[in-house]
């Protein structure tokens, strides 16, 4: 009886938490952080479209080579990484957790039969699930950034095999790279009502980690991992752990720490 209790009360929950996040799902179509979402994920390919076509002896020079693809992508991930990553996912965790505030709606959010745990958790995992969408576009972006030119111009079309592993294992360490500054900016959108607040505390700390570049304490501040990934072991940043196990224990630490903030605020709405 109690097994089959327990299993019941599992199987509410989890349908509790899927309404709550189809919910929120439902929210972020029309926001300002969807359409970030996409530009961003297909601003950089354009721009090596462009440039490849534009640039007819690069792009001649470029298909021949027989790292082809790891260099499209490393060249695409360069600025991506370092500066437009980090940056948008403070603007679009501060975009969709503020939602709430900008329409006024906390109090009829509290109001309905779902627990503030359920609340807190879709929301983040909404936050989570466009980031994953934002990888996807991006990969394809990249993809088709080197496809289009070669059939555009027939005489280059070539066959090399994309290194899906090389491309899978980097963006697993970018996407955790993130999830820090996701959770971190989280608790700060769901602490305070200004959207400026949270925005200009992200980028006050995204502009710190590049100065502690070269800190040997950089490690730190949790916004400089997304370039770490990209620029590799830092010998002036000696880091205790792994950059993406550092970057693991900072999303759980700050994602707990939120929650229970979130939990214990006297004034929700």
């Amino acid at each position: 009886m109690k097994v089959f209790l327990s299993k019941s009360l599992t199987t509410n929950m989890v349908k509790v938490f899927i309404h709550s996040f189809q919910s929120e799902w439902l929210k972020r179509k029309r926001s300002a952080a969807t359409w970030l979402m996409i530009v961003g994920a297909f601003l950089i390919p354009v721009i090596f479209v462009i440039a490849r076509i534009v640039d007819f002896d690069n792009l001649y020079s470029s298909v021949k080579s027989e790292h082809f693809w790891e260099i499209l992508f490393r060249q695409s991930w360069q600025s991506m990484a370092i500066f437009m990553l980090p940056f948008g996912v403070i603007l679009a965790t501060s975009l969709i957790t503020q939602l709430e505030y900008k329409n006024n709606t906390w109090k009829q959010l509290h109001t309905s039969p779902q627990s503030l745990t359920v609340i807190f958790f879709s929301k983040l995992s909404v936050i989570v699930a466009m980031m994953m969408q934002f990888f996807i576009l991006f990969n394809l972006g990249i993809y088709l950034s080197g496809m289009l030119p070669s059939i555009i111009f027939r005489e280059f079309l070539f066959l090399k095999q994309v290194p899906w592993e090389f491309w899978i294992k980097s963006n697993i360490k970018f996407f955790i790279s993130c999830l820090p500054i996701i959770a971190l900016q989280y608790l700060l959108s769901i602490q305070f009502k200004n959207f400026l607040v949270p925005l200009g505390f992200g980028i006050g700390l995204f502009v710190a980690s590049m100065i502690a570049m070269n800190w040997k304490h950089g490690y730190l501040i949790p916004y400089i991992f997304c370039t770490l990934t990209f620029v590799g072991p830092n010998a002036d940043v000696v880091c205790p752990l792994r950059i993406h196990w550092m970057a693991t224990i900072y999303f759980v630490f700050f994602t707990i720490v939120s929650c229970l903030l979130y939990i214990n605020k006297k004034e929700k709405g």
